[in-house]
């Protein structure tokens, strides 16, 4: 999400970055390039001039703090203002009203409303601790309602029984009855679509809302249709009367120009963001965060919230009393591998590394990326229990076997073994430092010399 936009903006940063002090003309000049990065990655075209005359209002004239050069302090306030754009506080969901709280999802046909509703209620359920009860109100679309069904055993979450000919406001009720009687915190309705907005959709959703009386009601859109995307925002939220919005299918968009617009277009908070196919890939939205990825400064926050969720702290421990030991064979470099995809693959880990962003063209020519980790898995996979724990036992002859098992060469088979051994070294090292050693930066020796400098 938002390469396009930041790969534009960091063209613009760098230039001012090379001048030891900022005219007006230099301000303006790189404001106008701002503009159109602004435009190309689809932000509308009232939110992107707002958003430049805040900005160029304030950088102009400004008095640059000591150690600070002037590009950095406009970098600083571009930050400032992407972060107003997108919401500047994070809004979190609304949950304080008496059980059951309900939740009203709406959008378009194809937006991604049941799929959202199922992580969302997975969302809750495991974050949260909360007891949901999802329904669907869907009557219209084929396999609408088992859909969710299905959905909802699969995350161990309550649907509500499915009895035909009912309409949508029967089924609320019954929801909502049944919410109450058998002590659920939460109902999450998903509502009906329609492949465009039409007045026989909004009585239905207007009829729901009056019945069950949401708490939230979430507007669910695809980040993929663009300014679209936004101009749908603007109508349910005249209609209805929307309270936050889900982005969806993030991951799929290079531009994030609808995240950037929805929320000065329509005043409703972006609340949480798909960022991927699996229920579990569902994230709150932070305005900071996604600035900060923005301008290419990474997000080291969400990286430790990544780590925290899928490391196992056993497995850690095992691993560490391994490592005191010299030991670091090759399954456990594939549990590093396991772990790298679980955490959002290389793509998603160097993304939230500062710096590492500007790597991009560098890192794509090494041939470092989710396929490579792939292939590195499957040539472990085709090793015997012998050869993942003795490494060294691997000769000529097993290496041609490992390599017509896995179906890759011999080279790539020699170039898993020497990052497996480069791994082990560095490992035994730091295994044997202290951490004020650590922490004085000690590490910076075991880096790779051949990366490129990062500036």
């Amino acid at each position: 999400m938002f390469e396009s936009l930041s790969d534009n903006l960091s063209k613009v940063f760098s230039k001012l970055k090379s001048k030891g002090v900022l005219s007006e003309a230099d301000v303006s000049a790189a404001m106008r390039e701002v503009r159109i990065a602004l435009l190309e990655a689809d932000v509308s075209l009232s939110i992107a001039k707002d958003f430049i005359a805040k900005v160029k209002e304030k950088a102009i004239g400004r008095q640059v703090i000591k150690s600070v050069s002037p590009g950095q302090m406009v970098i600083k306030i571009v930050q400032d203002e992407l972060e107003a754009m997108l919401g500047s506080d994070e809004s979190e969901i609304n949950l304080n009203a008496s059980p059951p709280v309900v939740i009203m999802m709406v959008g378009l046909q194809g937006s991604g409303k049941t799929t959202s509703s199922g992580k969302l209620a997975n969302f809750l359920n495991l974050k949260r601790n909360k007891k949901v009860l999802m329904a669907s109100l869907d009557v219209y679309r084929p396999a609408a309602q088992e859909q969710l069904e299905v959905l909802g055993k699969q995350i161990s979450v309550d649907t509500v029984e499915i009895i035909a000919g009912q309409k949508p406001v029967e089924i609320t009720k019954r929801a909502i009855q049944k919410g109450k009687t058998e002590g659920y915190d939460i109902v999450i309705l998903d509502t009906a679509g329609r492949l465009h907005i039409d007045e026989q959709l909004m009585t239905e959703l207007q009829d729901v809302r009056k019945v069950s009386n949401p708490t939230e009601i979430l507007l669910v859109a695809d980040s993929l249709t663009g300014q679209d995307a936004v101009n749908i925002a603007s109508r349910f939220n005249e209609k209805i009367g929307v309270t936050g919005i889900i982005l969806t299918r993030i991951d799929g968009d290079g531009r994030g120009g609808a995240a950037l617009s929805m929320r000065g277009v329509t005043g409703c908070p972006i609340k949480f963001m798909g960022v991927g196919e699996k229920v579990s890939e569902f994230e709150p939205f932070h305005p900071n965060r996604i600035a900060s990825l923005i301008l290419g400064m990474g997000d080291v926050v969400s990286l430790v919230e990544k780590a925290a969720e899928n490391i196992d702290t056993q497995e850690a421990k095992k691993l560490e009393k391994k490592l005191k030991k010299g030991q670091f064979d090759l399954n456990d470099l594939a549990k590093q591998f396991k772990m790298m995809r679980k955490m959002g693959g290389v793509g998603g880990l160097m993304g939230m590394l500062p710096g590492l962003g500007k790597m991009k063209k560098e890192i794509d020519e090494a041939g470092v990326d989710d396929k490579m980790i792939i292939h590195q898995e499957a040539i472990i996979s085709s090793m015997t229990k012998q050869e993942r724990r003795y490494p060294k036992v691997i000769n000529a002859s097993r290496k041609k076997r490992i390599a017509a098992g896995c179906g890759l060469t011999v080279q790539e088979v020699n170039r898993l073994l020497k990052q497996h051994k480069q791994m082990a070294v560095m490992m035994k090292k730091v295994s044997k430092m202290d951490k004020k050693t650590l922490m004085r930066g000690g590490l910076g020796k075991f880096m790779p010399k051949e990366l490129p400098e990062i500036k």
